[in-house]
């Protein structure tokens, strides 16, 4: 049983297999909290086969209007932030900002108003919307830029037509990004539609090396809660109310692929080891939000796609799961509003599929936080 292999360290670590007790890398979190104005730091590992049962928290610093944050590739060195007014990264001590390039001084855009990122599965390209609001309803027209990882833009791009849809249960806006076997790299954008349900959008340059790119006519689809990539770079999964579903080439989820490890019930959040920028096992994670539910709290649900069990396994249950983020150490790191905890997956996961009684072996990592929006890894 090996862990996610990524980082370029000798350090061997815990084995399920053997009980040997050896080392754990050094990892360092990082967490948007404070609605979006600070960013903190929790370093882990570095002690004898477990997290140190003192994580040792780094200082906070103060941002303007964060929105996200996301792993840079280069072996964990820089994240991405992502604001409503830009786009930056930062070093692992969360210094060193570079801003990245306007995604939209060119005329026909508006200035932005970031408000989802993601990164497709080979971490090369960023791709973000921007769509501002009024009263926290998102009403603005919605706009994409597409990015390379140090900062330069490679298109632009409006996507028109969005309703401005309100209500108790309105699914939200998400992007991804797959690439083509030609190589053209095509924004997914799922955004609620009129009369309920969503409807998805590709973007992509019709001409080799534009900055421009051109947006297909929406195609209405079932209500999409979520979305996140599979690791061949081309497939995008789909949190749906009925269950975890890849999406076809036209956008619309494939009910008859649907991922039977975690049901036919609805799923709002949705996560990847592949999107957290962690090479080597195909880790799935899965939550419904229980205020939908209103059972006051739901399980975070984990499926190993590479393994041989079909069935999810409950981590842990969640009233107000914000972010989930797959680190190279092996461990799931999962963050409420106020709480940021770790749950081994190497030692969960094999325990489990085994038969025998599940052990994640959980640990706090911070306690107290206040509107925590973000985590993500990095390496001190």
């Amino acid at each position: 049983m090996k862990r996610l292999a990524l980082l370029p360290l000798t350090a061997l670590l815990l084995s399920a297999c053997t009980g040997t007790v050896e080392t754990l890398p050094a990892l360092r979190l990082a967490v948007l909290a404070d609605a979006g104005a600070t960013l903190r730091t929790v370093t882990t590992g570095g002690g004898g086969g477990t997290l140190p049962s003192t994580p040792v928290v780094g200082p906070s610093v103060t941002v303007t209007d964060g929105v996200a944050v996301d792993t840079l590739p280069g072996g964990g060195a820089r994240l991405l932030l992502t604001r409503r007014g830009g786009l930056e990264s930062r070093d692992a001590n969360l210094g060193d900002v570079r801003p990245f390039a306007p995604a939209f001084d060119a005329p026909g855009f508006v200035p932005p108003c970031f408000v989802t990122t993601a990164l497709n599965a080979g971490r090369d390209r960023i791709l973000s919307l921007s769509q501002c609001d009024t009263g926290g309803v998102l009403n603005g027209t919605q706009q994409l830029a597409l990015y390379r990882t140090d900062g330069t833009l490679v298109w632009r791009a409006a996507v028109g037509g969005a309703a401005v849809v309100t209500g108790t249960d309105v699914p939200p806006v998400r992007v991804a990004l797959v690439r083509r076997a030609d190589g053209v790299d095509v924004g997914v954008v799922a955004r609620p539609a009129l009369g309920g349900g969503s409807e998805v959008v590709r973007v992509a340059v019709t001409t080799p090396g534009a900055d421009r790119a051109e947006a297909d006519l929406p195609v209405p689809t079932p209500a999409i809660r979520d979305l996140a990539p599979a690791p061949n770079g081309t497939t995008v999964y789909a949190a749906t109310d009925t269950g975890v579903q890849p999406l076809g080439t036209n956008g619309v989820p494939v009910a008859e692929d649907a991922l039977d490890a975690f049901g036919t019930g609805r799923v709002d959040r949705l996560w990847t080891s592949a999107g957290s920028g962690v090479a080597g096992r195909n880790l799935i994670a899965a939550w419904r939000d229980p205020r939908v539910s209103g059972l006051g709290t739901e399980p975070l649900r984990l499926w190993d796609a590479s393994g041989t069990r079909n069935e999810a396994l409950t981590v842990n249950a969640f009233a107000d799961l914000r972010d989930v983020t797959f680190a190279p150490d092996g461990f799931l790191y999962a963050l409420s509003s106020t709480t940021l905890s770790g749950y081994d997956t190497v030692i969960g996961l094999g325990s489990g599929n085994t038969g025998g009684t599940v052990n994640w072996r959980p640990v706090t990592l911070l306690s107290g936080l206040n509107d925590a929006r973000g985590v993500t890894w990095l390496v001190p």
